[in-house]
């Protein structure tokens, strides 16, 4: 499944967000921003695949947050408010030229977003394909 393939790879380069440490420069902070926001957009669009096959109707038209709470009340997600948490961050993404909230997103993406990331793939590697 090509959604899972671009979501696994997303996952793969997020986790290059550990070979860096505060202070960034401008370069680098823009890319961490990057890798998550890639991350967290594969992420979702590989859940609303996967629903879609399980036959989860209200997934089809779906908007990332939609898709979030179908993936919850599914069994597929289990932490929702990280997972809104994160939402949110990826919608702070456009506003990243503020450093502030670039910073603010990595070291959400380091402390919780990435383990949440690969719980995700865990539960689906099991559960879901």
């Amino acid at each position: 499944m090509k959604k899972y393939e671009n979501f696994c790879s997303a996952l793969t380069n997020l986790q290059e967000i550990y070979n860096y440490n505060e202070p960034y420069d401008t370069v680098i902070l823009t890319g961490l921003v990057g890798l998550y926001e890639v991350c967290f957009e594969q992420a979702w669009k590989l859940m609303k695949a996967i629903l879609e096959i399980h036959g989860y109707e209200q997934s089809a038209a779906g908007s990332p947050k939609i898709i979030l709470k179908t993936a919850y009340e599914a069994g597929m997600i289990k932490n929702e408010s990280l997972w809104l948490k994160a939402l949110h961050e990826r919608n702070n993404v456009t506003h990243s030229y503020n450093k502030e909230i670039a910073l603010e997103i990595v070291r959400q993406a380091k402390s919780d977003f990435y383990d949440m990331f690969r719980v995700l793939k865990s539960e689906i590697d099991e559960n879901w394909l």
